[in-house]
Order: structure tokens, then C-alpha cells, then sequence
């Protein structure tokens, strides 16, 4: 059961780093790891392709030193539903938090 609230909060977090820069899967894990989620890649891409199926995320992909780096943005879409869901968290943790 707190898994399925965690793979929320994940998705939350991805959306918000990847609103404000693009972001990759190795980078994601990490920076995941530093507020306690720790994920392996078998579970964060299908996290990531689901968002971007969603079209919550677009993904392009660069050459970094001869090895192809997939980065991720969030979109107009993935905007809008970051902002609605900020609503929605500062008026959960206003009422739990009471």
C-alpha cells in the first residue's frame, strides 16, 4: 500500500525536476535517493515511459561522450498538471497538517 502513494510522490518529484531542467534516469535515481526513494532503473523507466505516454514528458536524446544520454522535459501538459497538482498538495497538507 505506501508503495503506491511513493510511485505518486516519485512521479511528482520527476515532473518537477524535469520542469525546471531536462533530466536523465541515472540522475533521476540519484537525486531520488537524496529524499529516500531508493529505485533501481527497472523501476524508474517504465516510470518515465508511462509519463511520457501520457505526454507528461518528452524525451530527446544527445550524445555524451559516445554514449547516447536520453534526457527528459516536462511538456505544456505535464505543466499544467504539476500546477494542479501543487493546489492539490498545499491543500492536503494544510488539512492533515492542522
Amino acid at each position: 500500500m505506501i508503495r503506491g502513494f511513493f510511485l505518486g510522490f516519485i512521479k511528482i518529484h520527476i515532473l518537477n525536476h524535469a520542469s525546471k531542467e531536462p533530466v536523465y534516469g541515472l540522475w533521476l535515481i540519484e537525486e531520488l535517493g537524496h529524499h529516500g526513494y531508493k529505485l533501481s532503473p527497472g523501476t524508474l523507466y517504465p516510470i518515465l515511459h508511462k509519463l511520457e505516454e501520457e505526454r507528461l514528458l518528452k524525451s530527446y536524446s544527445e550524445n555524451i561522450g559516445g554514449k547516447i544520454r536520453k534526457y527528459y522535459k516536462t511538456t505544456s501538459k505535464g505543466m499544467k498538471t504539476l500546477s494542479k497538482v501543487k493546489e492539490k498538495i498545499n491543500e492536503l497538507v494544510e488539512e492533515v497538517m492542522e
